[in-house]
């Protein structure tokens, strides 16, 4: 349930982006590595909501899939520093002083992935997920169908 709100906050990030350029500005005036980062950002949201509803439905591809786009989530966050060209340390102490909701977004989809990640691969999720509950046998024969059972 919590890959959930990691996709929300991983897709947050590249649409607060996108809905505050400027109406001149393009997607193509963009250098590669900031498309990269935020095509990262778009699809590790995108995997996370499908692990959490494949995990709804007990598959065991669902643990796999909020694993992945977790990993993806870290792996877009550690990037987008150097995707604008600014250390990591600067980044950091800017988002902190002026970073406002996308800071706490960040920080809040740093916590989830990493906590998406280590339940997702724990051995009690893949046991719960692998989980059939009994099918009651399917009587056939001559006593199948017995009047004595009414």
């Amino acid at each position: 349930m919590l890959g959930l709100p990691a996709a929300v906050a991983a897709g947050y990030v590249p649409v607060k982006i996108f809905l505050d350029m400027p109406a001149e500005f393009s997607l193509g005036a963009l250098p590669g590595w900031v498309l990269a980062d935020l095509a990262g950002y778009l699809v590790a949201g995108l995997v996370l909501l499908l692990g959490s509803l494949a995990t709804l439905f007990r598959a065991t591809a669902g643990a796999v899939l909020l694993g992945l786009g977790a990993l993806l989530a870290v792996g877009a966050l550690l990037t987008e520093p150097l995707s604008v060209g600014v250390p990591p340390a600067r980044f950091a102490d800017a988002m902190f002083t002026h970073g406002g909701f996308a800071m706490a977004d960040r920080v809040g989809l740093a916590a989830l992935a990493v906590l998406v990640l280590v339940l997702a691969f724990l051995p009690p999720t893949f046991r719960y997920l692998r989980y059939r509950t009994p099918t009651l046998p399917v009587l056939s024969g001559q006593g199948a169908y017995s009047s004595r059972s009414w």
